[in-house]
């Protein structure tokens, strides 16, 4: 009797213990699946690799991929790009699963998953951003992206940043990427000072692109070509001589500073205070 009330017993053991077994199984995510703010869709291998060319991430680089799903964007520029990557996914299961994907790529020396949420996650460090969101998503994250510092590179999956225009747009077998840097702030007045002439500088900004004019007593003259690329900026203007200067420069803060050539021959450098 003894004997098979032991075989029960194990057998019974064993029965109540088939569904604690099958619920370890491996966290498999599954195209499609709700998240919190979007379904997960993995971005395909040539769209990732173009995406980290296009914002030319390298060894420098510290990467952060918002909404990181499987991790596949931090991993790649970690083991092929060289850089420090991040990757924020607020579902915990993908982001334990990713950061698993990390460990099984031998990337955890430069890459890790962070289990968060986008919006209240601190990502200011980055140098390169990028996202496979959804429009709403990429315009509720825009103010916080534009807060970046300039020259910060951003990549998008698909979706745009409806009125900030894309720096770039590529294309792959029907898939979109788009990518812009990060403008400085110029917009306003600036106190424009080249030698010993002294003028006023104003801009009128619209993310990347701007116009301007200097003021030279009662001369206001238009600014040619005014560009403006990340903390780079770049303008002509002629002179009450005639002579076009060519203007190029560094947005820092409050201040610019730079070089000019003239058509005259005439070389210099330049600097600018904002008011």
């Amino acid at each position: 009797m003894k004997r098979i009330a032991f075989a029960w017993t194990l057998a019974a053991s064993v029965l109540f213990a088939l569904p604690a077994a099958a619920q370890q199984k491996p966290y498999e995510p599954q195209v499609g699946q709700a998240g919190k703010d979007v379904i997960w869709v993995p971005t395909p291998d040539e769209v990732v690799d173009r995406m980290l060319r296009m914002a030319q991430v390298g060894p420098n680089d510290l990467v952060f991929d918002l909404g990181a799903g499987d991790g596949k964007i931090a991993i790649a520029a970690a083991k092929k790009f060289g850089a420090r990557s991040v990757g924020i996914e607020y579902n915990p299961d993908m982001a334990k699963h990713a950061q698993g994907n990390v460990e099984k790529a031998g990337a955890t020396g430069k890459s890790r998953i962070l289990n968060g949420d986008i919006f209240a996650t601190d990502f200011s460090q980055a140098t390169v951003v990028t996202m496979y969101l959804l429009p709403a998503l990429n315009m509720k994250l825009r103010p916080t992206i534009l807060a970046m510092r300039p020259g910060t590179r951003v990549v998008s999956h698909s979706f745009t940043m409806e009125d900030w225009e894309a720096d770039e747009i590529s294309s792959m077998d029907g898939r979109r990427a788009y990518f812009w840097l990060v403008p400085a702030n110029v917009n306003g007045g600036w106190t424009f000072e080249t030698g010993s002439e002294k003028a006023e500088l104003s801009f009128e900004q619209r993310f990347q692109k701007i116009e301007g004019t200097v003021g030279l007593g009662h001369t206001q003259g238009g600014l040619r070509g005014a560009r403006l690329s990340g903390f780079n900026i770049s303008f002509t203007y002629v002179d009450n001589t005639g002579a076009k200067r060519d203007y190029t420069g560094r947005v820092t803060g409050g201040k610019m500073e730079g070089s000019f050539r003239a058509d005259n021959g005439t070389e210099g450098r330049w600097s600018a205070t904002k008011k």
